[in-house]
């Protein structure tokens, strides 16, 4: 290799490191500020945790299941606060299921918005159980939009050759 080769590669391998580096800078401000606003709590790190060599995409298929599911239940939600005469009982048990998955991977606003709901099922008050179901549809495509966002941080950073960090 002639010397302006080296140097040229020198370069291009600095400009990659600066991309890599800044790329998880703003992973690490993003997924900071993810948890100071309340989006995500400590389960979404234990999550992470499980997360290795031998199943790289753990965090990604989870949360996606995750989204499968709270798209089901928010339409059968909507549908059954539709009804002539509303299933309580019915409500309440899909609301107590959206708050556990969303617990499970550490979406605390979606869980804390489902347990105002329940209050609301339990009174059997239609108009609080409506305006509750905005409430968690409004916090899960929030939480939805910033895990996205974080995913594909999180892409970028591997297809520029650099590791994902750990928030400690």
């Amino acid at each position: 290799y002639s010397l302006p080769d080296l140097q040229e590669f020198v370069r291009a391998s600095k400009a990659a490191m600066d991309v890599v580096s800044q790329l998880q800078g703003q992973f690490l401000d993003f997924t900071t500020s993810l948890y100071n606003e309340g989006f995500l709590d400590d389960q979404f790190v234990q999550l992470q945790k499980l997360q290795d060599e031998s199943n790289p995409d753990f965090v990604i298929e989870v949360v996606s299941l995750f989204f499968e599911d709270s798209e089901k239940l928010l339409n059968n939600l909507a549908t059954a606060l539709q009804q002539h005469i509303v299933d309580y009982k019915q409500v309440d048990a899909l609301v107590h299921q959206f708050k556990g998955s969303s617990s499970s991977i550490g979406a605390q606003r979606v869980k804390n918005a489902c347990v105002a709901f329940r209050n609301y099922c339990e009174e059997k008050n239609v108009e609080g159980c409506v305006r509750c179901l905005q409430l968690v549809k409004h916090e899960y495509n929030l939480v939805k939009s910033r895990l996205d966002t974080l995913f594909k941080l999180e892409q970028q950073i591997l297809a520029a050759g650099g590791s994902v960090p750990m928030i400690a």
